[in-house]
């Protein structure tokens, strides 16, 4: 029985949390940061695992003395009950399955992180750097509907609005695992407003989603990075041009390049700079992990690709379509109103598939 053979592969997961309960009470593991939110981080996967088996079970249970009464039974009242239990609990039996067998998949381990997001204008001029100023608007208001936190490390404005880059980070809760999806190229089709004769012109910006270091995740020698200090640009009032609060970072061994401006005091923007280096250090590990699962599937739906054409947004019909499932929806004014949860749920959905073809259970 399909039941039996997943029971078996959750028997020996009870010990391993009852382990994992008291190693992270012990004062030795609790000095070791890296240690232990590694095993925190385990203690709340396998809660949620065993917490899907123990409803699994009781459900088995319910079903298997709804049945057993349902055969041995004579009164016609006892035996509508248990037809109408078994009728209840039949359905659900085969969505707590598929939902455990999820959980017993391994995630990304990066998922409950922070990110760090960088959009860029790209081919379009001009009408790049507005769409990229439209797609930062977008991920704002979904934010904010969120309840995360933004925070605004670099800007590169465009000559006629918009941004040729801006690099923020968002904090709260499973931020990397929702906005990883958006990695990727977004292509937009509409009459730029430069545009005198009505014609449609096509242009592209560029999004990638990092996630944000721990400091205990990598090690960062300060003889590495070298500092650099400047005056800040763009809009902020009289310390404009007049204080060196901006900091420029570089780390020799790898020659990656950081810089913040967006806070008025030299120390908040090193310390912006430096979580932000960090992460991109980190990255460069977090991508071939992201190229080995991708290596193994034919459709990874969240390969952080850069140069991979993800969704285009066609304003003469109001029309979004993501490439990577072919899920094309109507509602493109909400939707560059930060209403884009639905697209990230059927990305998720399609990955979950994958992987769930993918495993052994």
């Amino acid at each position: 029985m399909a039941e039996k053979t997943l029971l078996e592969k959750l028997e020996g997961l009870q010990h391993k949390f009852d382990e994992i309960s008291t190693l992270i009470t012990d004062p030795s593991v609790i000095s070791d940061q890296k240690r232990y939110v590694k095993l925190n981080k385990e203690y709340h996967d396998l809660e949620k695992i065993l917490t899907a088996k123990n409803e699994y079970e009781l459900a088995l249970g319910h079903l298997a003395e709804a049945k057993e009464l349902l055969d041995s039974e004579t009164d016609s009242e006892m035996r509508e009950m248990a037809k109408l239990e078994i009728d209840e609990i039949e359905p659900k039996i085969p969505v707590m399955e598929e939902n455990i067998k999820l959980l017993l998949i391994p995630v990304d381990p990066e998922d409950n992180k922070n990110a760090i997001v960088e959009i860029r204008g790209g081919t379009g001029g001009d009408e790049a750097a507005i769409f990229a100023g439209d797609l930062f608007k977008m991920y704002t208001k979904y934010c904010e509907t969120k309840g995360w936190k933004l925070e605004i490390t670099n800007i590169s404005e465009g000559t006629s609005g918009g941004y040729k880059e801006i690099i923020f980070t968002v904090s709260g809760e499973n931020v990397y695992g929702t906005l990883k999806y958006e990695s990727g190229v977004h292509r937009v089709q509409r009459v730029p407003q430069t545009e005198t004769q009505g014609r449609v012109h096509t242009s592209a910006a560029t999004v990638a989603v990092l996630p944000e270091a721990e400091e205990f995740d990598i090690e960062l020698k300060e003889s590495d990075v070298r500092v650099d200090t400047f005056c800040s640009s763009g809009a902020g009032g009289q310390s404009v041009n007049t204080t060196y609060s901006a900091i420029r970072l570089v780390h020799i061994p790898t020659g990656i390049t950081v810089q913040c401006q967006d806070e008025k005091s030299q120390h908040k923007n090193k310390a912006k700079a430096m979580i932000e280096l960090r992460s991109r250090i980190y990255a460069i590990e977090h991508q071939k992990y992201l190229d080995e699962i991708g290596s193994k599937r034919k459709t990874m739906v969240s390969t952080g690709d850069r140069s991979a054409k993800i969704r285009t947004y066609n304003y003469p019909q109001g029309r979004i379509t993501d490439h990577r499932i072919n899920f094309t929806i109507y509602n493109l004014s909400a939707f560059m109103n930060g209403d884009i949860q639905s697209v990230i749920d059927n990305l998720i959905v399609a990955e979950n598939a994958e992987r769930l073809k993918d495993s052994e259970l």
